[in-house]
């Protein structure tokens, strides 16, 4: 599939899952295959009224942008895109929860993305045709192509502070995994799991990946039990601001290329919370048991990671 295999449309709609994965062919998932547009856009629903934010056209700049800047390193593109898609993609999270508005962005804007960023690279072990996992285009907030990045902007962010948010994009794994953590809807907590994980990197920790996975996993299994909320209190957020943010979209201009974008400013978290939330968890670093590769090497060596 070539860079613009479709011309994009104006605005934004929403495309529902179950008719979405109707045009997930094998042809389609492995770039061979041309999507239906018309047959896309005529499934999909329009979004009501005329706000600016769901223009199509400042979503895919960022993304031109990106297959740009990342061609010859693309996971590297989700540090830089997560903060700026949120930027542009102003929403609530009720609004970000709908699934139809993701499968819209991946299949009728752009599906070349999609392939782009998630299309494995190397020879299979079985010979079989390289595809996009399905879910990349129509699937859940943590594996679908920009609600990974849009949550992961969302999740990390401190207040208007899109740095940590940037953090966790660099590594695969905090996407991966503290994505699918109920425990990061508290915002001390998401902030020390990026404090620690910054701290294990800059202290040149091996296996960064499998320790970041460990590291997710105790902090999951210790909060069924220890109530993060308690021991590290936040603040409610300001619902107010975030709704003054979102409207500022009609005119505020297009999110910078070369420095950090401002998000909301809808409060930030309590550093006391994030300090005491930071030790515990460089302690749960220090003892999570990482994963046996002689074991599970078998899962490993197909194609290189995506």
């Amino acid at each position: 599939m070539s860079r613009h295999p479709i011309e994009p449309p104006e605005r934004l709609a929403l495309l529902p899952d179950g008719v979405a994965t109707t045009f997930l062919t094998p042809g389609v998932r492995a770039g061979r295959d041309e999507l239906p547009q018309e047959a896309v856009l005529r499934a999909s629903t329009p979004i009501e009224g005329g706000s600016v934010r769901w223009s199509a056209d400042p979503v895919r700049e960022i993304l031109d942008e990106a297959m740009h800047r990342f061609d010859a390193a693309r996971t590297d593109a989700d540090a830089w895109l997560a903060p700026r898609l949120h930027a542009t993609l102003r929403m609530t999270r009720a609004e970000a929860a709908n699934p139809a508005l993701w499968n819209f962005l991946a299949l009728a804007v752009a599906p070349d993305f999609v392939l782009w960023r998630h299309l494995p690279r190397g020879e299979p072990d079985d010979g079989a045709p390289r595809k996009v996992d399905s879910v990349r285009f129509a699937g859940p907030h943590h594996d679908q192509a920009f609600a990974r990045l849009w949550w992961t902007a969302e999740m990390f962010r401190d207040g208007p502070d899109y740095t940590p948010a940037e953090i966790a994009g660099r590594h695969q794994d905090m996407i991966n995994t503290a994505l699918r953590l109920d425990t990061i809807d508290h915002r001390p907590t998401a902030l020390a799991l990026v404090r620690v994980v910054e701290g294990l990197a800059a202290a040149g920790a091996t296996r960064i990946g499998d320790r970041v996975n460990a590291l997710c996993t105790a902090v999951n299994t210790a909060g069924s039990t220890l109530m993060y909320e308690v021991i590290a209190p936040d603040e409610e957020p300001h619902h107010a601001a975030l709704a003054d943010w979102i409207d500022e979209v009609e005119s505020a201009p297009a999110v910078p290329w070369n420095r950090l974008p401002e998000g909301p400013d809808d409060g930030t978290a309590r550093r006391s919370s994030c300090d005491v939330l930071s030790r515990m968890f460089e302690g749960f670093a220090t003892q999570a048991p990482l994963r046996d590769r002689a074991r599970s090497g078998a899962a490993h060596g197909r194609g290189l990671p995506h």
